[in-house]
């Protein structure tokens, strides 16, 4: 019989995370002060972070060590499973082998609480009593949610408020585990109040979410933010992933040349790729893909330049692709894709030419999702879809060519409380979105007076 999955045992779990700063060809440029323009330190950080994340956030070590803690909860869904996708392979009748690491296995449903958990015990050690974010499609609020619980903390979460109405199991899935969860733009802050004035039917944003939540954290010194993207060190914990997917691809006897996974901030395609990315850099022969929606074209037609994390501008700048903090994404249901920047991390890998980014059509995807539901099993997140999507592009590329390839995608998350998505798609109730390439220069126009980093790419 076949081996359909590769599932490590538990003394195999990854006791480090993988940093890949000090290994960069080119050295990332540091983040900067809004006021000063230069680089931030650590003293800046602390009102928004624990020391222990700043410390992660600057370090130049290649490996991490991870906490017992940290160990002892990861174990209640890892290591995690890689499969061979050998229904879709014959769906698609391709020579290519198709592999997928699957993260849909945690409590959550998705990747998110490799960096949630660690988050919520580094901040429990330093003394914070509640935690504050914002959230997309709700992966990242429901994570937290269950990170916090485990660790006895307050969690508080701003749900973009186009996922707050489509996604309404995620957030009772944030309140099953002692969550509170707002639509965002909400009234409860300036940064909220201010998007309502000009707008009060807002679909709302990654961007506005994220300024209502550093808003509400530095209020009190009992508070932190935390972020579940863009930043080093929540690239840092998701490698978890990679590393053990390495282990797991030699097992089966493979290496991949083709690595795809979707990207809004860039958190999943960094946990699974990054080992591979360290392999690339010393001659390994390795096609990595950022896939992206068409919708939110950050990486493929945004500029690499410094902007602002948030859209009232209350993060540090950050060098990264951006379609300008004041995007506002169309209302697609890949919720977490829906952000304005891509992680400094990855950015940095597209500019070196490392990696590369596609973007897709939402009915696309939504086409794939439902070949993989048929042929694999598994229903996906929207988010997940885009790298489905690229997937099969990929492996009917190869049975044109003729070529056995072997393809790696990170399958981040489950749809299975994404039915309102689902049931549209097959009501022919969806559709693509267009952006106009106005729309995004009139949007970029407010970066002018920034600084531009030395790698500065239009």
């Amino acid at each position: 019989m076949n081996i359909k999955k590769i599932v490590l045992p538990e003394t195999e779990l990854p006791r480090q995370w993988y940093n890949i700063l000090p290994e960069l060809p080119t050295p990332m440029e540091p983040p900067l002060h809004p006021a000063t323009g230069e680089p931030v330190s650590p003293d800046d950080l602390l009102p928004i972070f624990p020391m222990p994340l700043i410390e992660q956030e600057m370090t130049q070590d290649t490996y991490v060590d991870i906490p017992d803690e940290v160990l002892e909860k990861y174990l209640i869904w890892r290591p995690t499973p890689l499969y061979r996708a050998r229904g879709l392979e014959a769906w698609l009748d391709t020579p290519a082998r198709i592999y997928y690491k699957n993260e849909g296995v945690s409590p959550a449903g998705s990747h998110k609480p490799n960096t949630a958990v660690a988050q919520a015990y580094y901040n429990k050690i330093s003394g914070t009593k509640r935690l504050y974010t914002e959230t997309g499609a709700g992966q990242w609020g429901s994570a937290l949610s269950f990170s916090c619980a485990l660790f006895g903390l307050e969690c508080k979460v701003f749900m973009v408020r186009v996922s707050y109405d489509h996604k309404p199991y995620r957030r009772i899935m944030m309140e099953t585990w002692g969550g509170t969860c707002v639509a965002s733009p909400s009234n409860e802050t300036n940064a909220g109040r201010s998007i309502l004035e000009k707008d009060p039917d807002s679909p709302g944003s990654l961007g506005v979410a994220i300024s209502e939540a550093v808003e509400s954290a530095v209020a009190d010194e009992n508070n932190k933010y935390s972020l579940g993207s863009v930043l080093n060190h929540v690239m840092l914990h998701q490698t978890i992933n990679g590393l053990e997917c390495k282990k797991q691809m030699e097992i089966a006897g493979d290496y991949p040349d083709v690595i795809i996974g979707c990207a809004g901030g860039g958190s999943n395609l960094a946990g699974n790729c990054l080992p591979f990315v360290r392999d690339k850099i010393n001659g390994k022969d390795i096609d990595i893909i950022a896939v992206e929606p068409a919708a939110c074209p950050t990486l493929t037609k945004g500029p690499f330049t410094y902007d602002f994390g948030d859209a009232v501008k209350m993060t540090p700048l950050l060098p990264m692709y951006t379609l300008g903090h004041n995007f506002m994404p169309k209302p697609l249901h890949a919720g977490g894709l829906r952000y304005h920047g891509m992680a400094p991390i990855i950015s940095q890998l597209i500019v070196s030419g490392l990696i590369r980014s596609v973007s897709v059509h939402q009915l696309e995807t939504f086409k794939a999702g439902i070949a993989f539901a048929r042929t694999e099993g598994f229903i996906s997140a929207p988010e997940t879809n885009h790298a489905i999507a690229v997937t099969i592009q990929e492996a009917l590329k190869a049975k044109e060519e003729g070529k056995e390839k072997v393809i790696l995608m990170n399958w981040s998350g489950h749809g299975l409380v994404d039915m309102m998505a689902y049931e549209a798609y097959l009501a022919g109730e969806l559709s693509d979105y267009t952006i106009d390439d106005e729309e995004i220069k009139k949007s970029l126009a407010e970066l002018e007076d920034l600084p531009k980093p030395r790698q500065y790419r239009v």
